[in-house]
């Protein structure tokens, strides 16, 4: 780490921080009280690391997971592109779309940087199969992404540049995320765009090779544009949010590149970003260990394209399932003994699309069991309404239980003949302690890219995107990646 970084963010640890303890997966903290005084240099402290950090400073393994984070981005994009929601996107934006910059995954158009960075980001996120930072449920590639692969089509940007600006993305938006969850996420806004789009503002502005002053502004910039609220949950709406903060990243770096200036202390001001939109604000998670501890480490992917607080209770249904070989008419009961966090974010009884299945614990168990998997066709419109999923969803019996923790399940199957069938999670698969391998991250992109893109061409960008580090220009994911 460079000498001046470090003394510049040991000063700023050193001023009078707001705490509340490091959150574990999916905690439920309590609200802190905010600091008798506002700290100082946060937002210059982060700018200064952003300009200064460089790719051969990356450890090794945080550098392997940039590459599936990109490898897992790009497969949910393309899997993505033909959803209404992003065909009603493309038509509603072509007539004032500016020039053809940038592709849009998995389809033929091109539109400016920003539109597509907004559609991409929306593509992304449509399945709900994107990555997820677990400590704060914000999944981090689909802000960042899709800005700087847009950008990356605008200017030439080398492989080692454009991973770098993505690892980068990735740790600022989930430390700063950190700084403020559980409280400003329990209160009703949708993290992954409100923290979303300072992961892609110091991407892009990393990019842009924006000054430490310029970065300082672009952060400001950034913190005015906070977007993303959970109501819009089952809805288009909430795809919206990771598209939205990708496409302001890239408006704010832009500005700041031509020293459109905001307050240097934005995010931790008193009427800055984290005072006013969390009762929680702890700044070392932003700070602390910057360059040695990155929470872009711990990033993770999902095998099952629905909220993750309902993986466990999938994972759980699908062993049981195939152990068993069990089929609906079967089954008595299923009890599943959860944390009070999926009733909440998952508790919709009878979804009649798609989408809101994604928001049902009872659909998500009941499709587990009848199709034994949990992958986008499991949450689709004809999943939602299929006779044998909609009577087995009604012998669902989800219930809160003291000491369950949000990242596990007890779920019994009880049969017509007596018999009860237990499983346990502690971890799923697609957690950090039960990561998906590099082989089933290629199955489930060559999955969602089957009939969008070429045979031949889902080779070529997976390895496109395992070896973006020797690629000389990153655009060539990008360009790739589209319908023939």
């Amino acid at each position: 780490m460079h000498t001046d970084r470090r003394t510049l963010l040991q000063a700023a640890a050193a001023l009078p921080l707001a705490t509340a303890g490091a959150n574990a997966a999916f905690a439920q903290a309590p609200a802190a009280a905010p600091a008798a005084a506002p700290p100082k240099e946060v937002t210059r402290a982060l700018a200064h690391y952003l300009v200064t950090a460089s790719y051969d400073d990356l450890p090794a393994n945080v550098r392997k997971e940039g590459v599936r984070t990109l490898l897992n981005w790009v497969g949910v994009a393309i899997g993505g592109s033909h959803h209404e929601t992003v065909d009603i996107a493309v038509a509603a934006l072509g007539p004032f779309s500016g020039p053809q910059q940038a592709s849009l995954f998995g389809r033929r158009e091109r539109f400016d940087i920003m539109n597509a960075a907004f559609i991409n980001g929306v593509s992304s996120h449509i399945f709900d199969y994107d990555d997820t930072h677990l400590k704060t449920i914000i999944h981090p590639a689909g802000p960042v992404a899709s800005a700087i692969l847009a950008v990356s089509e605008m200017q030439p940007v080398s492989g080692k540049e454009f991973l770098n600006a993505l690892v980068l993305g990735v740790e600022t938006e989930c430390r700063i995320g950190n700084s403020v969850y559980p409280n400003h996420y329990d209160v009703g806004w949708h993290i992954t765009g409100t923290a979303g789009v300072f992961g892609s503002v110091a991407a892009v502005g990393k990019l842009l090779k924006l000054n430490e002053q310029q970065m300082t502004w672009a952060l400001g910039l950034a913190a005015s544009q906070p977007v993303g609220l959970r109501e819009s949950f089952g809805s288009m709406n909430k795809s919206f949010n990771p598209g939205r903060a990708a496409s302001n990243g890239i408006f704010a770096a832009i500005l700041a590149s031509k020293n459109f200036t905001s307050s240097d202390a934005m995010i931790e001001a008193k009427r800055g970003w984290a005072n006013t939109i969390s009762t929680k604000q702890d700044y070392n998670e932003i700070l602390g260990d910057l360059g040695e501890r990155y929470e872009a480490a711990l990033n993770t992917y999902k095998p099952f394209a629905c909220g993750i607080v309902m993986h466990p209770a999938i994972d759980a249904a699908i062993q049981l399932r195939n152990e068993n070989r069990l089929t609906a008419d079967q089954i008595e009961r299923v009890d599943v003994k959860v944390h009070p966090l999926v009733l909440e974010l998952t508790g919709k009884k009878t979804p009649q699309q798609g989408l809101e299945g994604k928001f049902s614990i009872y659909h998500a168990v009941a499709v587990a069991i009848v199709e034994g998997a949990g992958g986008e066709k499991q949450f689709s419109d004809r999943a939602v309404t299929d006779p044998t999923v909609v009577a087995l969803r009604g012998k669902v019996v989800p219930v809160i239980t003291a000491g369950i923790k949000p990242e596990q399940v007890d779920l019994t199957i009880v049969l017509k003949d007596g018999r009860k069938l237990n499983r346990f999670i502690q971890h799923a698969i697609g957690s950090v302690e039960v990561p998906m391998t590099d082989k089933q991250l290629e199955t489930k992109f060559s999955d969602l890219a089957d009939g969008i893109i070429p045979t031949a061409a889902i080779r070529r960008v997976m390895d496109a995107c395992w070896n973006v580090e020797g690629l000389a220009n990153a655009a060539e994911i990008a360009k790739m990646s589209v319908s023939s």
